[in-house]
């Protein structure tokens, strides 16, 4: 699993995470993971340790488990940018199951204290109770060609002790941690998640398509570390805002 300390530059292509996991226990909260296709997380909430996830992705789960909403931080801001101002809480002593309609990847961004991770709209799957759930508006015009998700990107901040955000990656998920000042280009679909030390621009190159055609612009999003940045296999490209 991606672990919360920056580890050493790993020179060379981006490194497959684990595709499963069973009993494992971080933040107080054990979960497993389950499936090649469709993968299922599993979380085993206890009462002092809740867990919030988007709507409509519970699977199953143990009738002790009780299911409520989780007023977000910033409600009247999320109201005005059109973000949703609830998320859906589980609380209680059991099992509880998630599962999103769709191929892929289900990743667990492990963060200390103080920690904060950025991710790519829509692919935010469940997070523990110390995980702070905002957003950032990207501006300017280049920013629009932002892996054509819109103009926001989910920001996710451990507040206190120790947390979990669980995310949702389209086809497999490999991460590269990058060096201090170490840079990679990413298709636009094809980024998930960065730490909050990693420094992220569109890269616009034009490319001529002869003497007598119009030149064609090809774009890229331009990673500069230090810190880890997740891509997914599967580019997926969301309706941008019009």
């Amino acid at each position: 699993m991606p672990q919360p300390a920056m580890k050493a530059s790993n020179p060379g292509r981006p490194r497959l995470l684990p595709t499963s996991a069973a009993d494992e226990t971080f933040a107080g909260i054990t979960y497993h993971l389950d499936g090649e296709l469709v993968p299922v997380l599993t979380v085993e909430v206890k009462p002092d340790q809740p867990v919030y996830f988007e709507h409509h992705i519970m699977l199953w789960k143990n009738p002790t488990v009780t299911i409520g909403m989780k007023a977000m931080k910033g409600a009247f801001k999320r109201m005005m940018a059109g973000l949703q101002i609830f998320v859906t809480e589980a609380r209680g002593d059991g099992m509880i199951a998630f599962s999103r309609d769709g191929v892929g990847h289900i990743v667990p961004i492990h963060l200390d204290r103080g920690q904060e991770v950025h991710v790519r709209e829509h692919q935010f799957l469940a997070a523990t109770k110390h995980i702070e759930y905002t957003f950032q508006r990207v501006k300017g015009f280049s920013n629009m060609l932002l892996g054509a998700t819109g103009f926001f990107i989910d920001k996710f901040h451990c507040t206190e002790g120790d947390g979990i955000v669980w995310l949702h990656g389209y086809g497999n998920v490999f991460e590269k941690t990058l060096a201090d000042g170490e840079q990679i280009e990413i298709e636009p679909g094809g980024w998930l998640y960065k730490d909050a030390s990693v420094k992220m621009e569109t890269n616009l190159q034009k490319i001529s398509a002869g003497i007598f055609a119009t030149g064609l612009g090809f774009v890229t999003n331009r990673f500069t570390g230090p810190g880890r940045i997740g891509l997914q296999s599967m580019y997926m490209h969301m309706p941008t805002e019009e």
